[in-house]
């Protein structure tokens, strides 16, 4: 049976940062995930963890400027000494927070910036991060995201991403399969879902009307539900529908971890979804 995982940055909106926790509790939650935790002391959330019960799955390195608009640094030439700055930030905060999963993310790309550069340095830093969180039990996750959502987004594709996992060799680098970015990018979302070949060596995302998913390989499968998005109309949602079936199966396939929440529902949200299995 899939655990699930509430996304504190998009879920409980109507409560402070910080009585998130107690409100992804109350509706069933074992465990929770956000963007960023860097705006709160980590023994703060941490003491929110413990007295609601819950555990921590994930969260992302520090992004550069987001509120400027930038998206990850680890592909980004020149920046090389604030993403080690980054990384250690984040391992802290893991240490502290429990998590055994660090989303790393790749940052943008002008098209006048050349791509072999960027490339060259996210593979140094890739390996840099997954060096220094191997010895915490830490792995560095990966995500290609679509660049209609994120335009100018280095990493978009599942191949590429397989490649670049490979080419780092990290044993603890591995990709984040998320099958609202494949679909868009790539298509053929249910067969990326469920070929063993193809997910090698992945944790995973699926995003449908009701959450977001994916799935991780035979002694790391991680699973995430997001969703609230109704993209392509009837058929889309049929077809979503369809990989949330199957998803919810995934015991079947080997999978295991935690699915992260992440409704895109607005206002208030008690009672916006099922009751979640035991």
């Amino acid at each position: 049976m899939p655990r699930f995982a509430a996304n504190l940055t998009m879920m409980y909106n109507e409560h402070a940062f910080l009585d998130r926790f107690a409100a992804a509790a109350k509706d069933g939650f074992k465990a929770v995930e956000f963007l960023f935790p860097y705006d709160f002391r980590a023994g703060d959330i941490k003491a929110r963890l413990e007295s609601n019960g819950l555990n921590q799955a994930l969260f992302n390195a520090p992004p550069g400027d987001w509120a400027a608009g930038e998206r990850g640094i680890a592909s980004l030439p020149g920046r090389e000494d604030e993403f080690r700055r980054s990384i250690e930030t984040a391992l802290d905060y893991t240490r502290v927070l429990g998590n055994r999963k660090l989303h790393v993310m790749a940052g943008l790309i002008g098209a006048d910036q050349p791509r072999a550069r960027h490339r060259e340095v996210y593979l140094k830093n890739l390996a840099y991060a997954a060096k220094a969180a191997q010895g915490d039990g830490i792995t560095v996750v990966i995500e290609p995201i679509n660049t209609r959502d994120m335009p100018g987004f280095f990493l978009n594709r599942q191949d590429d991403a397989q490649v670049i996992c490979a080419e780092v060799g990290a044993p603890n680098l591995k990709v984040q399969f998320d099958c609202y970015h494949c679909q868009i990018v790539e298509g053929d979302l249910a067969g990326h879902a469920v070929e063993g070949d193809v997910l090698h060596g992945v944790d995973g995302g699926l995003e449908d009307p009701l959450g977001r998913g994916g799935g991780g390989d035979g002694s790391n499968r991680q699973t995430e539900f997001a969703g609230g998005r109704r993209r392509g109309g009837a058929r889309g949602h049929r077809a979503a529908q369809d990989l949330r079936r199957q998803v919810l199966g995934c015991g079947g396939h080997g999978w295991r971890g935690h699915h992260p929440v992440l409704p895109a529902l607005a206002g208030p949200q008690p009672g916006a979804f099922d009751p979640l299995p035991p």
